[in-house]
């Protein structure tokens, strides 16, 4: 019987377990579906203000004593040179070939105190490090994202943590708090009055305008959701449900889940021995088109995706000596592919199809099958030039796109081709029906795609031309 991924491993390759994953597709626990309608609520970040509710889906890790720092610093591709008290920071670990594992946010609240914010690789890496790693003045506690339960179900969470966002945030977040709240710099934290609380706040940005992110002790998760949505009534604010949270990203540019590059290599041996056979390593469904026999094929650097302009080699980390290696003009880049309509339409349309072809089902507004999802991309000679990492459909732009990576010499305004679909009609996925590949054009466009967006944001990780 296997007990850890390694011994997984042994049985099968890594590109066989998780194309044939059993675990369906990944799901935004606790928060609805739908508050009004995702459309709606699509548009709301685009015209008036949203809550997202980001209590549940993420893991939390608390780190603290005086080694968290030498923890963060040993893993991170990040500098904390300049990493101050009540600063965040999009903190990225890579492996020993300097293949990303994940990212997330991670906060200084205090001196000797942090708190990372993401997604089960990173708190997996995290947590293996501390154990393996001499930090003798370190204390880390983990709380996992929450199980699937109704909302307003009771959940045990360590705080609650919600965005305003959107072009009239700061209306809804000034008669919160009674006075107007300073717009500090992207990533500043200070604090703000809600109801008479005091709670904890990021300058943030998920929806063009930047907003804050708003974050307590949990046991005030309903007392300050419904003050917020109070105050924001009169200025159109719209709760997002689980079904719209995620495609926000489209038009925003960030790629949520690149594959963990973990699976290979006798450095990460203890680690894959060390996750059990039930980690998220190993079941999380590996989804798309572009297949490979070499799990390594599918391993994305910082650069792949974005987070180029993040690494700095001011100190020893992880990984250091595999990215000194890299040459970063040659490396692909994030862009966003903007889907040809007529194809997409063919594809939407295809259950109505009695006698074929039956595509892939793209669900709306997200349309990803797996936890990492791979597009094949090709040019028009039929050369693989990357792959789309990320897919759906906004409201915002009445347009299909996804967010990809391609070779660094295809320029924006290329048309290329993503196939839609898995060959062979499919693997054993939970989430994978019966299906014919679809092809389909797509034009190489900017990220973030949104306009809005890319007038708001600092140039930095969201962006292809920093």
């Amino acid at each position: 019987m296997a007990n850890s991924l390694q011994d997984l491993l042994n049985e099968q390759s890594a590109v066989d377990l998780l194309r044939n994953a059993k675990t369906g597709s990944y799901i935004y626990p606790v928060v609805p579906a739908d508050f009004t309608n995702w459309i709606k609520e699509q548009r709301a970040w685009r015209d008036t203000a949203v809550l997202y509710d980001q209590t549940h889906h993420m893991d939390q890790v608390f780190l603290s004593g005086s080694d968290a720092i030498n923890l963060i610093s040993d893993t991170a591709i990040n500098s904390v040179a300049n990493f101050q008290v009540n600063m965040a920071k999009q903190y990225v670990p890579v492996s020993s070939v300097g293949a990303v594992i994940g990212d997330g946010i991670l906060f200084r609240e205090a001196e000797e105190e942090f708190t990372y914010v993401g997604r089960a690789p990173v708190t997996n890496w995290l947590m293996y490090q501390a154990e393996k790693g001499d930090y003798k003045n370190l204390d880390l506690r983990v709380d996992r994202r929450s199980p699937s339960r109704p909302y307003g179900a009771a959940v045990t969470r360590d705080l609650f943590r919600f965005q305003i966002q959107g072009p009239a945030a700061w209306d809804v977040i000034n008669k919160l708090n009674g006075s107007e709240v300073e717009k500090l710099k992207f990533f500043r934290m200070s604090t703000m009055n809600i109801d008479g609380l005091t709670v904890r706040t990021l300058r943030h940005g998920m929806a063009g305008a930047p907003g804050l992110e708003i974050y307590g002790p949990y046991e005030h998760h309903g007392r300050v959701r419904d003050a917020i949505l109070e105050a924001g009534a009169e200025f159109g604010l719209l709760p997002v449900g689980s079904r719209a949270y995620a495609t926000n990203t489209l038009e925003s540019g960030w790629i949520p889940s690149p594959l963990p590059g973990i699976y290979t290599g006798e450095a990460e041996k203890g680690y894959r021995e060390w996750l059990g056979a039930d980690a998220y390593e190993a079941t999380a469904p590996l989804a798309g088109s572009f297949v490979s026999d070499n799990i390594e094929d599918y391993y994305v650097n910082p650069w792949e995706i974005g987070y180029g302009s993040f690494v700095k080699f001011d100190h020893d980390f992880i990984g250091r000596q595999a990215l000194e290696a890299i040459n970063p003009a040659q490396q692909r880049r994030k862009v966003t592919l903007e889907w040809n309509a007529d194809d997409l339409k063919e594809i939407i349309s295809s259950p109505l199809n009695v006698d074929g072809p039956n595509y892939k089902f793209f669900d709306l507004p997200l349309a990803n099958y797996g936890a990492s999802n791979y597009d094949q991309i090709t040019d028009a000679d039929g050369n693989v030039v990357g792959v789309s990492m990320f897919t759906g459909y906004t409201a915002n732009e009445r347009r299909g796109l996804s967010l990809a990576t391609v070779d660094a010499n295809v320029p924006d305004g290329a048309e290329l081709t993503v196939t839609w679909g898995e060959p062979d009609g499919g693997t054993a996925k939970a989430s994978v029906e019966p299906h014919e590949q679809k092809t389909v054009r797509a034009i190489v466009s900017p990220v973030p795609y949104s306009t809005v967006a890319r007038e708001s944001y600092q140039t930095g990780w969201r962006t292809n031309y920093a």
